[in-house]
């Protein structure tokens, strides 16, 4: 009886300690999404009035989680009845990424029309602010449920060969990271400048090492969700890469005397502007018609 239950137990700490390998491996391979996402949910969670920053991060973290309890069962169906179908859309999830990127970049050099800002701070009626803020709201959980698939299937992906157990425990934990360490820190980031206002107002002396501190915090930011967003395309496109070179052969062999950081970089990169001049063409063609 003892012999037995030592056997369980052993048995249990071997399947945690392959749960704990693959779910580092799939981290790595999931962290460029990550940090697309969280550069994407630090802008949306911005420019809403100070004291509505939390819980209108809460309604979307909420948002998100009920989003990954739609996806993973659909994703385990799928690795357990038909795992060709993760490959494939793990390569469409590819193209779809690479063409992210690419739009960012040709964004980034190309003048064109930016998107209007909308800020929740202005001198607005409360039922203006509330409705503006469930439209944010809105439009935040459907990013998220976009990331998150890609999130998902690129997790599962890596352990697709492995028992179904161990699939359902190491996406499970990538997804709980995805939902409660991007969230957590998109929580922080925004209400860095506040906290910044606040050591600012600390004390009546000007320019007083608070007052620097404080300084530093609102100013960086801008910059930091700006810097990320930076991080997030370079992510993309090195992402997007790997997911072509490691799942079909011909990219696999097409640079084999360059580094492969080079290689899944170059080929998120050629891909996602042949990606995004067929899209381009085909928006113009529907608006013509």
């Amino acid at each position: 009886m003892a012999s037995g239950i030592f056997a369980l137990l052993d048995d249990i700490a071997t399947l945690m300690d392959d749960v704990a390998v693959m779910s580092k491996v799939a981290a790595k391979k999931t962290a460029g999404i990550l940090g697309d996402d969280l550069a994407v949910n630090a802008e949306k969670a911005s420019g809403f009035v100070s004291d509505r920053e939390i819980p209108v991060l809460w309604a979307i973290t909420k948002g998100s989680l009920l989003n990954k309890a739609i996806i993973l069962p659909f994703a385990f169906l799928l690795s357990a009845f038909v795992p060709t179908a993760v490959t494939i859309i793990l390569i469409l999830g590819g193209l779809y990424l690479a063409y992210e990127g690419a739009e960012k970049i040709y964004e980034y050099f190309v003048p064109h029309e930016h998107e209007k800002h909308i800020n929740l701070a202005e001198d607005l009626t409360k039922e203006q602010i509330l409705a503006r803020e469930k439209e944010k709201v809105k439009s935040a959980i459907v990013t998220d449920f976009i990331l998150s698939v890609e999130i998902v299937i690129i997790a599962l992906g890596t352990v697709v060969g492995e028992p179904i157990l161990e699939q359902i425990l190491v996406v499970s934990i990538i997804a709980l990271i995805a939902t409660v360490g991007v969230y957590g820190i998109v929580a922080v980031i925004v209400r860095m400048d506040e906290f910044g206002y606040k050591l600012i107002a600390m004390n009546e002396q000007e320019d007083s090492f608070s007052d620097k501190v404080g300084l530093v915090m609102v100013n960086a930011l801008p910059k930091l969700i700006k810097a990320m967003g930076f991080i997030g395309t370079i992510a993309l496109l090195l992402v997007s890469g790997g997911i072509f070179v490691h799942n079909i052969d011909f990219f696999h062999h097409l640079f084999p005397s360059f580094p492969a950081i080079i290689t899944e970089f170059l080929m998120g990169l050629i891909i996602g502007f042949i990606a995004f001049g067929i899209i381009s063409l085909g928006k113009k063609l529907l608006k013509k018609n």
